[in-house]
């Protein structure tokens, strides 16, 4: 081997490395849409609330890290990762809270079969409002 060959072998490495990141970046965003495609399938296709926010929270914020995640690696930039890691943040923060309160107003009002709960851990909420102060 001469010294020519180690030098087209570097050069190329940075190509097949690139190239490899990039099929690495389009099965994230696959599987990322596909998460996300269920969430929405999900959301309408379930009958009862807690299966639908399971269905709203879950599988979307899974899909949104993974999409994000194949778009730092797609772009390859500091500032890029720089803005995806408040929104991953951002997501994983308001998701979950969102749900919890919906959930909680959709118990309160009634729409939340009692008889399929395990552990009521809010039936003595129902018999005195919190605001009530008794």
């Amino acid at each position: 081997m001469n010294a020519f060959s180690f030098v087209t072998a570097d050069a190329a490495a940075p190509g097949v490395l690139d190239a490899g990141l990039d099929l690495v970046s389009l099965l994230l965003i696959l599987a990322g849409a596909l998460l996300c495609l269920t969430a929405a399938i999900g959301l309408l296709r379930f009958r009862d609330v807690p299966t639908r926010l399971h269905a709203a929270t879950k599988p979307q914020v899974l899909g949104l890290i993974l999409i994000c995640l194949a778009i730092a690696l797609s772009l390859r930039s500091w500032p890029v990762v720089a803005f995806l890691v408040p929104v991953v943040l951002i997501q994983l923060a308001t998701a979950p809270l969102s749900a919890h309160m919906v959930g909680r107003q959709a118990y309160r009002n009634g729409t939340v079969a009692e008889r399929d709960l395990v552990v009521d851990e809010l039936a003595e909420s129902r018999e005195t409002p919190p605001a009530a102060g008794g």
